[in-house]
């Protein structure tokens, strides 16, 4: 040992593990070939200058062909998700670094390797290249990227998960509100999973979820992030959309795909799905405010009667707490006689002659006035009270037919808790017999969905419903989930054909028809009628005729009337109705009643909106309005339609609209697009002051040379239209 200058300097004969340089090169090579540790050079211009033997081999690369070539032609960043590095950068830099994951340029598949480098300087400053080392680290590389994958992704159906969906929302909706672009989020929740869960087991439910999941990926034909956010609950980002009728359409598919049927180990099974739809930025800035609209609006889809899909908007919390309220006002509205009948004609197709009368329940609340069938059948769906109104319906009908001629039968929707309870068969009687009614007077029609109940329940209830004589006929027939097993299973008299399926026919494109076609002829070999409802215009009409459907029903024969109406109409010897040869499709008008503002020449004027259909409206409160006027018809909530007098009368005037109103997935109307709050906030409103559906008398709308509304404050007018 020496001590000049406190160094330490081993001295050789002190030091018996001391190699020559040939010694120190061979125990290299034998490291290299053992693959404990690999070596690579590159020169001054980057250039691979050495690289161990055993990286080409495991490269699959010729050694030869590797070296004088580029590094970052050779090699390139494993990449992943969060982290995406470059190569080239770190080598332009001239510095140091350990620790980066690459692959082979040519094999994207292929070995990962860790790799570490430094940079040499010759003479203190002018860079001679890289020194450094590999190693072999895909075992590992492969492991950590699995467990980050399960930590952003649900490990049974591969979608993202909450904290993965939470994530993107965020980043999306935040970057977007820097571009303001639109970003609309869809909320999913599956209907009657937990009695799949109940009745198959929970290896059935996964699998089911498994399913749900490829199907709702294929369903979607866009740009989107889908995630399970836990138990049966999907959700799904779609960025830059904001037409809600292109997302009606998307949600429908949706729901029409999850409704088919499913094919399990432990059995076969058929669910639904209800889906709320928000829309940044008009429904909210940030993924809280999204995301809670999103989820008023799935709450909102369910009490409708599921199987729906609807928009937010402002007014959901309101109508929600509404909706609680008329249902519990319920067994009220039973003990206080406020409900009533109304009845829709069937017809017989060849001699247009009415032959039963479908009841339809109505409330006539003591405060909201006559919420028709529509909004009844929505509210007393998720209701405890659908078995008792249920009830009261069969009853009722049995009544009010009871005072028909004979040869007129009524028919009456039984809910499927109603169709599974006890004593159900022994109600029906009742009524049958209170009302002095034969039994084959009365056609009960049972939705397909009854067949997924106890399959004991069901069978004694339709031997016991077919011993007393009443007809039975098997609703929506063709909606998705349609069986032979059930026409075989019970004694139908009548197959009813799902009513989006008869719309889809009068299609020219549409198999729709054909299919209707078959539904004949199996109910024709079967020994069963058919019907057709929902019929609306001459050329449908003609087209189920030709099929050979033998009752019709629709708005084109008769929308549902007062039960005083049928009873004048049955005085004589036959109610016949002849849907005239000029009879065509109309768009249903929407009985409303409400201020709106309508907008004209820098003026704004309150009207009164009377009725809404997808292609006009019904406005009140202006006088002297000349045909062709434009207006631009303010419907709320940042929906603005373009429209043009079409007809006036005193202080009433016929709109058509620029372009045609959507479904809002609850029965109603909604514009396709509406004024994004950007707009809004540009034209001098403060974008943080803009809550959802505050837009309402905010902004005027003027017509520009295109046709197209632009925006500017316009003053308010009333009565006179100047």
């Amino acid at each position: 040992m020496s001590s000049r200058s406190g160094v330490f300097r081993p001295q050789r004969s002190e030091v018996g593990s001391a190699l020559s340089d040939g010694e120190r090169l061979a125990m290299l090579d034998e490291l290299e070939k053992s693959g404990l540790g690999w070596f690579w050079a590159s020169d001054e211009a980057g250039n691979l200058s050495y690289i161990s033997a055993a990286i080409a081999e495991r490269l699959d690369m010729p050694l030869a062909e590797m070296l004088g070539q580029p590094v970052n032609a050779i090699f390139t960043a494993a990449e992943r998700e969060g982290r995406v590095n470059s190569l080239s950068l770190m080598l332009g830099a001239h510095k140091g670094f350990s620790g980066f994951a690459v692959r082979a340029a040519h094999k994207s598949g292929g070995p990962v390797l860790r790799l570490a480098g430094q940079p040499v300087f010759m003479q203190g400053e002018r860079f001679a290249g890289f020194r450094g080392t590999g190693a072999d680290i895909t075992d590992e590389f492969h492991r950590e990227e699995e467990t980050a994958r399960l930590a952003r992704y649900d490990s049974l159906t591969g979608l993202s998960n909450r904290h993965r969906m939470a994530h993107q929302i965020e980043t999306t909706l935040t970057a977007f509100k820097a571009t303001k672009r639109n970003c609309a989020v869809m909320m999913l929740d599956l209907d009657r999973f937990k009695h799949v869960n109940d009745t198959l087991g929970h290896a059935a439910g996964d699998e089911l979820l498994k399913q749900v999941a490829e199907r709702l990926t294929r369903a979607i034909d866009r740009e989107c992030e889908i995630g399970r956010l836990g138990g049966d609950e999907f959700q799904v980002m779609l960025p830059d959309i904001d037409d809600r009728g292109v997302l009606g359409e998307l949600a429908a598919r949706i729901i029409a795909m999850l409704r088919q049927p499913y094919s399990l180990e432990e059995g076969r099974c058929v669910i639904g799905a209800s889906v709320g739809i928000a829309i940044a930025p008009h429904d909210g800035v940030t993924s809280d405010e999204i995301v809670r609209a999103a989820d008023l609006a799935l709450y909102a889809a369910k009490n409708g009667g599921r199987g729906q899909f609807r928009f937010f908007s402002g007014e959901l919390e309101n109508e929600t707490i509404f909706r609680r309220r008329l249902e519990q006002h319920l067994g009220e509205a039973l003990r206080e006689d406020q409900l009533f009948l109304r009845f829709e004609p069937i017809v017989d197709a060849a001699s247009q002659s009415v032959q039963a009368l479908e009841a339809h329940v109505c409330w006539n609340h003591a405060t909201r006035g006559v919420i028709d069938e529509e909004e009844f059948a929505q509210i007393v769906e998720g209701s405890s009270q659908i078995g008792e109104v249920g009830i009261w319906a069969i009853t009722e009908a049995c009544r009010r037919a009871a005072l028909w001629p004979d040869s007129v039968r009524v028919a009456v929707n039984v809910p499927v808790p109603l169709f599974l309870a006890d004593g159900f068969v022994e109600q029906v009687s009742e009524a049958i017999e209170a009302a002095g009614l034969s039994a084959s007077r009365i056609e009960l029609e049972i939705s397909e969905a009854v067949f997924f109940g106890d399959s004991s329940i069901v069978d004694r209830t339709l031997g016991g419903l077919f011993k007393l004589g009443v007809r039975l006929t098997l609703d929506e027939f063709g909606s998705g989930y349609s069986s032979l097993a059930y026409l075989r299973r019970a004694p139908f008299d009548m197959i009813k054909i799902d009513q989006k399926l008869v719309a889809e026919a009068e299609r020219q494109d549409s198999h729709e028809l054909g299919l209707v076609r078959a539904i004949v002829a199996l109910a024709g070999a079967l020994q069963m009628d058919t019907i057709a409802n929902g019929i609306e215009s001459a050329s449908l009409l003609t087209a189920l005729g030709e099929c050979g459907v033998r009752y019709l029903q629709g708005p084109i024969f008769c929308e549902p009337v007062d039960a005083g109406i049928v009873e004048q109409e049955m005085a004589g010897d036959m109610w016949k109705i002849d849907p005239g040869e000029r009879r065509t499709r109309r768009a249903r008008r929407r009985t409303v009643f409400r201020k709106i503002q309508v907008f004209h020449d820098d003026y704004a004027y309150e009207v009164t909106l009377r009725n809404l259909s997808r292609t006009g409206a019904l406005i009140q409160g202006l006088t002297d309005v000349p045909k062709g006027t434009q207006f631009v018809v303010d419907l709320g909530g940042g929906q603005l339609a373009v429209a043009t007098v079409i007809r006036s009368s005193g202080d009433t005037q016929g709109l058509e609209f620029e372009q045609s109103l959507v479904d809002d997935g609850s029965g109603g109307l909604c514009t396709r697009n509406r004024v994004s709050p950007y707009a809004l906030a540009s034209a001098g409103a403060p974008l943080a002051a803009l809550a959802p559906g505050s837009y309402q008398g905010m902004m005027g709308g003027l017509i520009d040379q295109g046709g197209a509304p632009k925006f500017c404050y316009a003053s308010t007018a009333r009565g006179e239209f100047a």
